[in-house]
């Protein structure tokens, strides 16, 4: 198997230094004994899609992941983001009662020929009532109605919903609605899609079973819902349809396989059936052809950086526990890049423990794996000379410090 080792780059921020020691753990993996070799190529017809890791966030599969788009009712999974976060400061409760504004009504109500959860006009429905809709029927009157009660308006709502995104890490979504609804500036990428996901699992795990409701009766009206995966692949428990005209058929789903979760996103897609098909494709082959392999053990030296004036040049990088990433099981036919990332040199003094670098595997088809790197050994403020050599050093290789 191939494997592209980069040595450490003279770039102004940030360097990339991959040493024997991965380069053996790669091949390695390439060698691990009664293993077919396939070539676990996958079909997918939607214009942006993403396959990831829950757990890790490694990256399995991307196609235009980061092509900001319209997002159709898959942006809800903001709104309700900013809810569960809401319930979980004691802002709100889930037995308070949300008025429906005309406004909501008519706009996202029954009147709207959009989606929507049928609350009359006027009345007030709990909130919990209201997630439950937003979830199952993707209701576009409970959306508005719980950003208009909680928010004070749907647009401050919405702006609450990006600066939650900023939190959280998205650099790119933007949100104008709480719906979904067409509007050129309410945009974001699968892959900003797939980290809210991978939010809402992991922080609001007393929430999360919500998305795996099969139907919702309201009142009289009894939804199914829109949710494909939930009775074609195994595991799948959450989460979010959409569609618009504008971007096509949308999915975000997850699955959980043997202790392992998966998160796929599709976007763009000319049909429901196809992004069904994506989204079952995705995960099927993610859990087929990819799982979790133990690098270094807890404490054993991955590799060296770069240290400017301090006691010594180099100092020694290990992971923060025993270092594992997600990798394909059948590596012989992809080219595995190995580097070590990290703002470069680094300054003293170093404490053990800091974590300064990231090791991040790349194969081929662009599967991407990472995992933290810290300190293995504190590292002093060099003297004078020491100091004074490293600036010559500097000068001569146009380091910038």
């Amino acid at each position: 198997m191939p494997v592209d080792v980069p040595i450490a780059r003279h770039r102004p921020s940030i360097a990339a230094l991959a040493t024997a020691a991965v380069f053996a753990c790669l091949m390695l993996i390439a060698a691990r004994p009664g293993i077919a070799q396939t070539s676990g190529d996958v079909v997918v017809k939607s214009a942006q899609a993403i396959l990831m890791d829950a757990d890790s966030g490694a990256v399995m599969f991307q196609r235009n992941a980061d092509d900001l788009v319209s997002p159709a009712s898959m942006s809800k999974l903001m709104l309700l983001a900013v809810t569960f976060k809401a319930l979980s400061a004691g802002e709100i409760k889930l037995t308070d009662e949300l008025l429906m504004s005309e406004n909501s009504w008519r706009k996202g109500g029954a009147p709207s020929g959009t989606s929507a959860m049928f609350v009359s006009v006027g009345t007030r429905e709990k909130l919990e009532e209201l997630i439950k809709g937003i979830i199952v029927q993707s209701g576009n009157d409970a959306a508005m109605a719980v950003a208009e009660n909680v928010g004070g308006s749907e647009s401050a709502f919405a702006k609450r919903m990006t600066d939650e995104a900023r939190q959280i890490g998205l650099k790119k979504s933007v949100f104008k609605n709480s719906t979904g609804l067409y509007d050129p500036e309410h945009l974001m990428t699968v892959r900003e899609l797939a980290i809210l996901a991978r939010h809402i699992i992991r922080t609001y795990p007393e929430y999360y079973p919500l998305f795996a409701m099969r139907e919702y009766q309201y009142k009289k009206y009894k939804f199914i819902n829109r949710n494909p995966l939930l009775t074609v692949v195994n595991g799948v428990d959450g989460m979010k349809t959409g569609y618009i005209k504008e971007s096509g058929y949308g999915l975000v789903a997850s699955a959980k396989q043997d202790n392992r979760r998966l998160i796929v996103v599709v976007n763009g897609a000319q049909s429901a059936d196809d992004r069904r098909d994506d989204g079952r494709r995705l995960l099927e082959w993610g859990f087929r052809n990819f799982s979790e392999v133990k690098l270094f053990n807890a404490g054993e030296v991955v590799g060296y950086a770069r240290v400017w004036g301090g006691s010594r040049m180099f100092v020694p990088l290990m992971g923060n526990g025993d270092v594992n990433l997600v990798l394909p099981k059948f590596p012989a036919n992809q080219k595995i890049k190995a580097e070590i990332i990290y703002k470069w040199p680094l300054k003293p003094p170093l404490k053990k423990g800091d974590q300064v670098a990231t090791l991040r595997i790349t194969t081929s088809t662009e599967a991407t794996s990472e995992a933290p790197l810290v300190i293995a050994e504190d590292v002093e403020r060099g003297g004078v000379v020491r100091r004074g050599l490293d600036s010559i050093l500097h000068l001569a290789t146009r380091w910038i410090p």
